[in-house]
């Protein structure tokens, strides 16, 4: 099963990211928004070809909660800490920062 989600910047949409299954995560930029936006990341600049990798891009991984409060989502939202991108699509919908994250399977979690 794959899963979604759609990488806001300021609130327009940047590009998509994806969990692929068996095969590790995708993020590729909007068209339009590769016409005159902006990188979401230094990490991960404007371009065309999508971003792909075995493990959650960095960019990504440091917008999930750490720690113990890690462990208080994880209990709270019923989802194991392990499940980097479940953790990523319920947490950033309005998280702190220009960039936001909207489950795009399901439109919002």
């Amino acid at each position: 099963m794959s899963r979604h989600a759609d990488v806001y910047f300021k609130g327009r949409l940047a590009g998509r990211l994806s969990e692929l299954y068996a095969r590790g995560y995708q993020f590729v930029y909007d068209p339009e928004f590769l016409a005159d936006g902006v990188a979401i990341s230094l990490t991960l600049p404007l371009r065309c070809e999508p971003y792909e990798s075995e493990m959650l891009f960095p960019f990504f991984a440091g917008l999930i909660p750490e720690g113990w409060y890690l462990q208080i989502v994880s209990k709270t939202l019923k989802i194991d800490e392990q499940d980097t991108f479940g953790l990523l699509m319920h947490t950033c919908e309005d998280c702190i920062g220009a960039v936001s994250l909207k489950d795009a399977d399901h439109g919002q979690v």
